[in-house]
């Protein structure tokens, strides 16, 4: 099979799931099955395509221009290739998860939820081979658009407002500042392809657009791509932890913040060129501008009780490195971008399932309540310590070495108060993760172990062996983050992989 034939079945088989799921909603075991195998079969496809990109191949594919100019085209870099590695792959063990917490609670319109789950893969998968600014414009508002179902699933008021939330700050921003910059670097460049370099050097030196000039193209482009969650378009992404917890996970680690900051270092790397705006520093405000997300989003994360909001806080500093590692543009910080995008995904999806797996077992959302509870989920709190480290950036935490080389960004670039702002920044993740997995294996203060099943509400607590003390959430909740917490540490070991792989990146064409 040709590489050319693997872009179009790739981004097929998300539209044949969401088929599927259609046909057989009235059967769920069928529908989930075909919603799994479908993912499992997607994940063989790209990793196939793969292979041949690593080797220095650009396959391409291109469906038509919309309007002059305007084509709807996909040529597959590996940048890309890696965003598409990780959202295939996650899909996979997304699915499972969500079959086992969406039964495990008893959550309605779940055929609705997996349809629009396989359109949100299929937008991610539209955007990573994207091969141009209005491929990945288009791919970018139609996961805005499908996911939107997924954060008002349950139709409570609350639900409702995150919403509205949710869809008019990404919308917004998008129209108000992305489309805008779309059409401004039409003007100047006359295309839209990504081209390695970028293409706004002509104009640049030509005098067409001066230092500020591109300084505030390169502002509208970071403001506009709302997904990012830089501040102050961050209040969508607490907004929309009104969400089922497989939601959450697609919006932190899968999918819709991925898509959001893949962009910004897709506009950063390919339409600007790192070395346009590292030899200009028209970006500098916007890496202090990330530099001040990361750490204030570190220190409300603190102050948040609510488990889900807690991780949400975090995700938008996390963000923030990645789109910090984008602007400083050197080799080292954009390199650390992309590798956080893999590092964080895992890392960040495992925290999701955990919360999830606790709300289902004991039905718990607030970390003051957690007290004992890992004495009964142990590998739910365990997985929860490990994916915590990789956040932090400690070995053997695959979050490590993104977090290092994006240190070593700041240093080349005689950033130090940003140096400084990764390094607080660190540390209160410590500060808000750490104390989690410790008040849950902690005894709790009543002398008992805390009760972690609304079936066993009322019993006395089974002392008669450590294994029957045990009481975690469904198999099909535990088993994906166990595994999602040891990809952390695998990732870890194949950093120097994953450098090598975006390493022409920063090359010059």
């Amino acid at each position: 099979m040709s590489p050319e034939n693997m872009i179009w079945i790739s981004l097929l088989l998300p539209l044949i799931a969401v088929g599927l799921i259609v046909l057989f909603g009235k059967v769920p075991d069928l529908r989930d099955g075909c919603s799994g195998t479908v993912a499992g079969l997607l994940f063989i496809v790209v990793c196939s395509l793969a292979v041949g990109v690593f080797d220095g191949e650009r396959p391409a594919w291109s469906i038509g221009e919309m309007l002059p100019g305007f084509e709807i085209a996909f040529r597959v870099e590996p940048l890309g290739m890696l965003f598409a590695i990780v959202a295939s792959g996650l899909w996979i063990l997304t699915t499972a998860y969500a079959v086992g917490y969406m039964r495990g609670h008893h959550e309605e319109h779940q055929t609705r939820f997996f349809a629009c789950f396989a359109i949100a893969i299929f937008a991610a998968l539209a955007a990573a081979f994207s091969a141009n600014l209005f491929t990945l414009f288009v791919a970018y508002e139609l996961m805005t658009i499908s996911t939107y179902p997924l954060v008002t699933h349950h139709g409570t008021e609350e639900s409702r407002r995150g919403g509205r939330i949710y869809l008019g700050i990404l919308l917004s921003t998008s129209i108000a500042f992305f489309m805008l910059a779309i059409v401004w670097t039409w003007a100047l460049a006359g295309t839209l392809d990504f081209q390695l370099g970028g293409i706004l050097a002509d104009a640049y030196q030509s005098d067409r657009i001066s230092d500020t000039g591109l300084g505030v193209l390169v502002g509208l482009f970071a403001f506009g791509i709302g997904k990012a969650a830089l501040m102050p378009f961050h209040r969508w992404l607490p907004a929309a932890m009104v969400a089922p917890t497989p939601v959450s996970a697609l919006l932190h680690a899968v999918a819709v913040v991925k898509v959001g900051v893949f962009s910004v270092m897709k506009v950063c790397v390919y339409i600007i060129g790192i070395d346009l705006l590292r030899d200009t520093g028209v970006s500098l405000y916007l890496a202090y501008v990330a530099g001040f997300t990361l750490v204030v989003a570190s220190f409300v994360a603190m102050t948040k009780d609510n488990l889900k909001a807690r991780l949400a806080y975090s995700t938008i500093g996390q963000l923030a490195y990645i789109t910090l590692g984008a602007f400083l543009a050197t080799p080292s910080s954009v390199i650390g971008g992309g590798m956080h995008i893999a590092m964080h995904a895992v890392g960040k999806i495992t925290l999701f399932f955990c919360a999830g797996a606790i709300y289902v077992a004991a039905h718990k959302k607030n970390i003051s309540e957690m007290e004992g509870l890992g004495h009964k989920m142990p590998f739910t709190f365990a997985a929860f310590l490990i994916a915590s480290v990789s956040i932090i950036g400690l070995p053997p935490g695959g979050g490590a070495w993104s977090k290092w080389l994006l240190a070593v960004g700041t240093v080349e670039t005689d950033q130090l108060i940003l140096t400084a702002a990764l390094m607080l920044s660190s540390l209160l993740n410590i500060a808000y993760l750490i104390p989690i997995p410790m008040r849950a294996f902690m005894p709790a203060r009543n002398g008992k172990a805390a009760s972690t099943s609304h079936h066993a509400a009322g019993e006395a607590v089974n002392r008669e062996g450590w294994i029957s003390q045990i009481d975690e959430a469904p198999l099909m909740c535990v088993v994906p983050l166990c595994i999602t917490a040891l990809g952390s540490v695998a990732l870890f070991f194949a950093a120097q992989w994953i450098y090598e792989v975006l390493l022409p990146i920063t090359l010059q064409p």
